[in-house]
């Protein structure tokens, strides 16, 4: 029998580590097969991440900022306009008073998170951003995480 080591994060001679998703163009759709990978957002120009359509139960996704988005967006939606967004994430404006604001998806319209350079990057986008989105149904996903915004914080969650 093997033994967890927790100082090593080894078992035997296997790893823990997560896969990696990284050097993405400017889209990507991401497979069933890629439940529980570490989806690196590393393209200042921005990516739009499109969740799979009617994965199983479970299927779950962790994104972070590794370079701040300055044009364009980060996107992750939804592989179908029916399966919709529930759960929250925290927004952190880092530029002036570290104010934190909440946001929650509505799971009636809502099928994406978008955290938009704009101006001030209210909606996050910047470096240390992290979210999961979990597969709990057919048409219900779970969006949970720190943002790390700018200026007035604002929701990024959004219905196209």
């Amino acid at each position: 029998m093997q033994v967890f080591n927790r100082l090593s994060n080894v078992m035997g001679d296997a790893s823990f580590a997560q896969p990696v998703i990284s050097g993405s163009g400017a889209t990507r759709s991401l497979n069933e097969t890629e439940s529980g990978s570490l989806v690196l957002m590393d393209r200042a120009a921005g990516i739009v991440f499109t969740l799979p359509t009617a994965p199983k139960i479970g299927t779950f996704y962790d994104f972070v900022v590794t370079t701040s988005v300055t044009t364009n967006s980060y996107k992750v939606i939804t592989g179908a306009g029916t399966e919709l967004l529930i759960g929250g994430y925290t927004n952190v404006d880092t530029d002036t008073s570290n104010a934190v604001a909440v946001f929650t998806g509505n799971g009636s319209t809502h099928i994406a998170v978008t955290q938009a350079a704009a101006s001030s990057n209210s909606t996050g986008g910047l470096i240390g951003s992290k979210l999961r989105f979990t597969c709990l149904s057919a048409t219900r996903w779970m969006v949970e995480g720190i943002v790390q915004g700018a200026g007035t914080v604002e929701t990024a969650f959004a219905t196209s």
